[in-house]
This record gives C-alpha cells, sequence and structure tokens, in this order.
C-alpha cells in the first residue's frame, strides 16, 4: 500500500516534464507500476528498461535519415 503511494507521488511528479501527461494521469501510472515492477522482478525491469532504450535509438535514427534531394532535368 505505501509502495503505491509513493508510486503515485513519483508518477505526479514526473507528469511535469512528460507532455500529454497530467497530474492525475501521472499518479495513476505511477501506482499502476508498482504492482508491474513487482511481478517482473529486477530482470524483467532491466529488459523491459533495454528494450525501450533499444526502441528509442532505433526511432531517433529514423528521424535522421532525410531523403536526398531530388534532380530536376534543366529546363
Amino acid at each position: 500500500m505505501i509502495g503505491k503511494l509513493i508510486g503515485a507521488l513519483v508518477g505526479k511528479s514526473a507528469s511535469r516534464h512528460v507532455s500529454g501527461v497530467n497530474e492525475t494521469s501521472g499518479a495513476l501510472l505511477g501506482a499502476a507500476a508498482v504492482p508491474v515492477v513487482k511481478k517482473l522482478g529486477i530482470l524483467g525491469v532491466i529488459a523491459v528498461a533495454a528494450g525501450g532504450y533499444a526502441i528509442k535509438r532505433h526511432l531517433d535514427k529514423n528521424e535522421r535519415v532525410t531523403p536526398a534531394p531530388r534532380k530536376t532535368a534543366p529546363a
């Protein structure tokens, strides 16, 4: 019970740094994350973090790639 309260407080404060998430949603997500973390264990949390990091790098890499400019025939 105390873990969920702490998770809600952390989620509420973290929501201030994330666009599109208000304080209530952050608190609910923080409270819901506590049982998920308990169920996954330390190795599961590490795996989820590594997967999230890999997805972020992949998406950032795709954003950086810009298509080459089209060549137009001289008029």
